[in-house]
């Protein structure tokens, strides 16, 4: 399951983690967002004891969207050593996502 992150927690569980950090940030209104929930969620078990998956909802979190600089959704950030090492913009097959995160393993 993938792990919900927001504002007050997103350093301590993204930008601090030992593993590399795939983020989606979605929101609930997000046609698209939808259609890539369960292949982020396929990806958080298939990979959980390897990297960590996340997902923020940019409506409760306009800190961390903006701080990224979020402006379209679905936007996934992948995260290495607390830094952004890749982006995918759009909703996209699973294995667009597996070819970023495996990048960083």
């Amino acid at each position: 399951m993938a792990i919900a992150v927001d504002d007050q927690n997103f350093d301590e569980i993204v930008v601090k983690s030992g593993k590399p950090v795939m983020v989606d940030f979605w929101a609930e209104w997000c046609g698209p967002c939808r259609m890539i929930a369960p292949i982020v969620e396929e990806i958080s078990k298939e990979y959980a004891d390897r990297a960590v998956v996340a997902k923020c909802d940019v409506d409760n979190s306009p800190g961390v969207a903006a701080k990224y600089g979020i402006r379209n959704i679905p936007t996934v950030l992948f995260f290495k050593d607390g830094k952004v090492a890749d982006k995918q913009v759009g909703a996209v097959p699973k294995n667009n996502f597996l070819t970023k995160l495996n990048a960083l393993l």
